[in-house]
């Protein structure tokens, strides 16, 4: 049972740096007044990503 509950926490702790990552390249686009959009869609994919990760580590059956 511990090793499910670590499993989760580290999907988690991705999740949560892939969060902090697209804040980390939004706060940078409007450092830049926004002329970059790259760094917009890359903020907007990471946090997909982040909320894909998130869903998946409640919704995926963990070994016991």
């Amino acid at each position: 049972m511990e090793q499910t509950r670590r499993g989760r926490i580290s999907v988690y702790a991705v999740a949560f740096a892939l969060m902090a990552a697209a804040a980390i390249a939004l706060v940078t686009s409007s450092l830049g007044s926004l002329r970059s959009i790259g760094l917009l869609w890359l903020s907007s994919a990471l946090s997909v990503a982040a909320i894909v990760v998130a869903v998946a580590s409640v919704l995926v059956p963990w070994r016991r």
